[in-house]
C-alpha cells in the first residue's frame, strides 16, 4: 500500500508545483513525459524559455533535496537534451531546469536553474 500512496503523493505534489507555475504566467506544455533517457516531471514554457522541472517531495525540504542522486541528475539532464533535440531550435533552445521541493505539509520551495551544467 505505502507505493501507491507514494505515487498518489508524487502526482499531488506534481500538481501544487504545476498550479503555482501557472500561477506565475508559465505555460504547462507537458507533464511526466518521458524521452529515451527517462522522464520529465513537468515542462514548461515562458516565453521563448523552455523550463524543465523534478519535483521531489518528501517529509522536509532537505529530505526531498538529498533524494535528488547523480545518476538520477544524469538522466534528467539527457532526457531534457532529448527533449530540446525535438525544437525548432534544438539545444539552442533557451533552457534551465528547476527543482521543486514539497514537504509532507504541502509547501513548495522552487530552487530555480538548479542543475545548470
Amino acid at each position: 500500500m505505502s507505493g501507491i500512496t507514494s505515487y498518489l503523493a508524487g502526482e499531488a505534489a506534481e500538481d501544487t508545483v504545476a498550479r503555482a507555475y501557472i500561477a506565475h504566467g508559465y505555460a504547462l506544455i507537458d507533464q511526466r513525459w518521458r524521452g529515451k533517457a527517462g522522464e520529465i516531471d513537468l515542462i514548461f514554457q515562458k516565453d521563448a524559455e523552455i523550463i524543465f522541472v523534478e519535483v521531489k517531495k518528501s517529509r522536509s525540504f532537505d529530505a526531498a533535496a538529498f533524494s535528488l542522486g547523480a545518476r538520477q541528475i544524469r538522466r534528467l539532464l539527457a532526457s531534457a537534451e532529448d527533449f530540446l533535440g525535438r525544437m525548432p531550435k534544438q539545444s539552442m533552445t533557451p533552457a534551465r531546469f528547476d527543482v521543486a521541493l514539497v514537504n509532507a505539509t504541502g509547501q513548495l520551495k522552487v530552487l530555480p536553474n538548479a542543475l545548470a551544467a
